[in-house]
């Protein structure tokens, strides 16, 4: 019992780390933008996501574009690892990748049926996805690296900092920080032409949505919460859920 107990302590504090974010959300970020060039081919109205558009957007004004774009993605968030991560000994296990992947897998299971159990007693309905089945899973592995890397990372991450700046309780500026992520989450999915028309029952659900994401990510990590993102809109668009 000890040596499980030491087993997932281990695990628990490796993957946690952004080293294990980094790495963990590489497949992630290589299928998305594969997929999304074969999405957008010929197409009249290409479909990025909002979260990518806005990070792109951002470096754009220090001349990069394209490719580099893509380099300048991948250096940032290298460097951004080994920064916060320097000096600590961290072991990288193939089988804690898999554990990563099985264990987002879960959470995306039981945040589905206690979302849409929670959406549905309000609105009967949740938000349906839109578009083909290609784009979409193109859309889901997108929103899964995108999105957490901008509204849990920067922003939760970043609130979180903030307010443990401002009071000693670190609890207290955890739950803060969920809620206004989760707020702010939602309602950046209703901003800019891309932006869906508001609505309540899919307001609340996004809201309920990176609310759960945002505990995950606290307690997590980055890499757990990407995973998650992404294959719970995979299960959604291919129907697993009904």
């Amino acid at each position: 019992m000890a040596h499980s107990s030491s087993s997932w302590d281990t695990y628990y504090g490796a993957t946690r780390t952004a080293t294990y974010g980094v790495w963990s959300s590489l497949p992630l970020f290589v299928f998305y933008e594969t997929m999304i060039v074969a999405v957008n081919a010929g197409a009249a109205a290409p479909v990025r996501i909002g979260a990518e558009v806005w990070i792109k957007d951002l470096l754009s004004t220090a001349g990069l574009s394209g490719g580099l774009t893509l380099v300048a993605i991948a250096v940032i968030a290298a460097g951004a690892a080994y920064v916060r991560d320097r000096g600590r000994s961290i072991p990288l296990r193939l089988r804690y990748f898999a554990g990563i992947i099985g264990e987002s897998a879960l959470y995306a299971i039981v945040v589905a049926l206690l979302i849409s159990r929670f959406v549905s007693a309000l609105y009967a309905a949740a938000p349906a996805p839109q578009g083909d089945l290609w784009t979409q899973l193109a859309l889901s592995i997108g929103a899964g690296l995108y999105e957490e890397l901008l509204f849990r990372v920067l922003l939760v991450g970043g609130l979180t900092l903030l307010l443990r700046l401002v009071t000693d309780n670190v609890g207290g500026a955890y739950v803060l920080a969920a809620l206004i992520g989760a707020g702010l989450f939602s309602l950046a999915h209703y901003v800019g032409p891309l932006g869906d028309p508001f609505a309540l029952p899919s307001f609340t659900f996004r809201f309920a949505f990176g609310l759960a994401l945002n505990g995950i990510f606290l307690w997590r990590g980055f890499g757990v919460a990407a995973w998650t993102h992404a294959l719970y809109d995979v299960m959604v668009v291919t129907g697993m859920f009904g």
